[in-house]
């Protein structure tokens, strides 16, 4: 029975000293690669970021640049002045359509005012800003 060896059990260390030194290289190259892997993870997020936010603002340059061709355009300048503003060319009789129907919320109160409130709300917002111009202008009645 002298020649028989149990496995584990034989005189020799588990680990050698070389394998403790490999394991501890291995372990101390993990740990001092570990913070910049991570920096450069961030960084590639970081940079696919800028890049989706690149491509929105080339998207909204281009959409700005549309516009910016569409105004320079004399015909769609007179369009929107004549949708927007209520303009109306030299011979043309302008029209605002009111909505037969008003809402509950848009109804003015009823009362003596009522009749005043619907005159305002069916002029245009320059109207009304004339009349205030003109109110302005008008002295104060002595008391």
């Amino acid at each position: 029975m002298a020649g028989w060896k149990i496995p584990g059990l034989s005189g020799r260390p588990r680990f050698t000293s070389r394998a403790t030194v490999l394991v501890l290289v291995l372990c101390s190259l993990v740990a001092i690669l570990a913070y910049p892997t991570r920096q450069f993870i961030n960084q590639r997020d970081q940079i696919a970021a800028q890049r989706v936010k690149a491509e929105q603002a080339r998207r909204q340059v281009e959409q700005l640049t549309t516009e910016l061709a569409r105004w320079q355009d004399p015909e769609y300048v007179k369009a929107q002045a004549r949708e927007r503003l209520h303009y109306a060319m030299p011979g043309e009789t302008p029209f605002v359509s009111i909505d037969p129907t008003p809402s509950a919320a848009a109804s003015p109160p009823s009362g003596r005012g009522s009749a005043q409130a619907a005159a305002q709300a069916a002029k245009p917002w320059y109207a009304a800003v004339w009349d205030s111009v003109d109110a302005a202008a008008t002295p104060a009645p002595a008391p």
